[in-house]
């Protein structure tokens, strides 16, 4: 049976060889890099089926390396490990498309508890159909693609999580905290603002179709309508 391959990105040599040896006890397969410059390397030539990566590291900190794998890769999962505490580097982290964040010092059970759920995540949305189409928009959740009539519009991994969500519920009154634990795993109200902004953009993008339109559900969320 194929292990599930996970790449530690981990500057802290000693917290890098207890997460490994935990990791392969538990039947991944790990393989270890001590900065960004080297994860990155490693991502393009072993293909994780999910990221661990430190924050602060020496050469390439764990949000650069993150940035260029999500413009090749935009679905794989990717858990950040920091000793941060500021909510604008959670954020931050969770904007340029981090699934996950858990801060030091944490208990190895709780990494490993939460690999597993993002993977559990992922082989869910692999086993769904890759593009979802309502009214006469279709969006390629896999390469962040919006189709609206005959435009294509390249979206941020944020704006896909959103628009992946309205389309799942056509119809439907979307909670704001439902969005906000998709993108950032909590519901802090510092977020809603950050999330009327993509809301905002995504209206624009969506302003060319015939048939979809963003509504705002006062105090409540937001509903995708579809007429035509």
């Amino acid at each position: 049976m194929k292990k599930d391959k996970v790449l530690l990105v981990e500057d802290d040599s000693t917290l890098s060889f207890i997460i490994e040896d935990a990791l392969t006890r538990e039947g991944f397969e790990v393989v270890c890099a001590a900065n960004g410059e080297g994860g990155l390397h490693l991502f393009q030539s072993v293909q994780p089926d999910v990221i661990v990566a430190d924050v602060m590291m020496p050469r390439m900190d764990g949000f650069e390396m993150v940035r260029f794998i999500r413009l090749t890769a935009p679905a794989v999962p990717v858990l950040f490990l920091t000793a941060r505490t500021a909510l604008d580097d959670v954020v931050r982290g969770f904007e340029i498309g981090a699934n996950d964040y858990i801060r030091k010092p944490f208990q190895i059970l709780e990494l490993v508890v939460r690999i597993k759920a993002l993977l559990k995540r992922r082989n869910r949305r692999a086993a769904e159909d890759a593009k979802l189409t309502v009214g006469d928009c279709s969006l390629d959740f896999s390469s962040q693609r919006l189709k609206v009539g005959r435009n294509t519009i390249e979206l941020s991994h944020t704006e896909a999580v959103i628009i992946d969500e309205m389309f799942r519920h056509p119809s439907e009154v979307v909670e704001a905290k439902t969005l906000m634990y998709r993108i950032w795993q909590n519901d802090d109200y510092n977020n809603l603002n950050r999330l009327h902004g993509f809301i905002y953009k995504i209206r624009k993008y969506l302003s060319a179709s015939t048939t979809l339109e963003l509504i705002n559900i006062r105090g409540i969320g937001y509903k995708l309508t579809v007429g035509g």
